[in-house]
């Protein structure tokens, strides 16, 4: 049985839908599974000002934080994250950064990763963000295993072939219809897994 970490950062909740979408279709493909999310560092004062921040961590309040022991634990894993100038959010880099020494000791290579993200607008930086994500699983030694064009799902969803990715509106709102998109890729990320540390 795959052991698979969903790992997200989210602020008001897009993200989080999606990790849970693709923890439904892990399931489903037999893999044991946690959702996590990245501790958040952002000032307090920060997220005061914006009622949906505040709202979307009151509401995943009980969500465990992903830890280097979560990233050894698993054989692969999927992020999903917005994207910050094209770049993934600094809480997401320093849970990343923070893994140095599990690299150092080599115990993230051959993990097997996936990566999904958002913005507020279609070429708002969705597919720079996962390939940047990737750069740094790339120094983990780490395999890579995006959707491609594997599933119609995918050109329904918009046709991102390095892993799902959705624009939201300023009111939250999903503008493509990406939910089986997600499970399609969290089931062959699954897949893939499997072929790698279980045979």
């Amino acid at each position: 049985m795959a052991k698979l970490a969903i790992i997200y950062y989210s602020s008001t909740g897009t993200n989080y839908k999606l990790a849970k979408w693709a923890e439904e279709a892990a399931k489903e493909a037999g893999a044991e599974v946690k959702v996590l999310k990245v501790p958040e560092n952002a000032p307090e004062e920060a997220i005061e000002q914006n009622p949906a921040w505040k709202q979307h961590l009151e509401a995943t309040k009980d969500v465990p934080e992903a830890t280097n022991d979560d990233l050894e634990w698993a054989d692969g894993y999927i992020f999903s994250v917005p994207t910050r100038f094209g770049n993934v959010p600094g809480q997401v880099k320093s849970f990343l950064d923070a893994a140095g020494g599990l690299w150092f000791q080599g115990k993230l290579v051959n993990k097997v990763v996936s990566a999904m993200s958002s913005a507020q607008n279609p070429h708002g930086g969705q597919e720079q963000t996962i390939t940047n994500l990737y750069t740094t699983m790339f120094h983990w030694g780490a395999i890579v295993a995006t959707p491609g064009y594997t599933d119609n799902s995918i050109f329904a969803a918009g046709g991102n072939p390095y892993g799902t990715s959705v624009t939201v509106d300023g009111e939250g709102n999903m503008q493509e219809d990406v939910e089986a998109a997600v499970k399609h890729q969290a089931k062959r990320t699954v897949d893939i897994t499997n072929r790698i540390h279980n045979n």
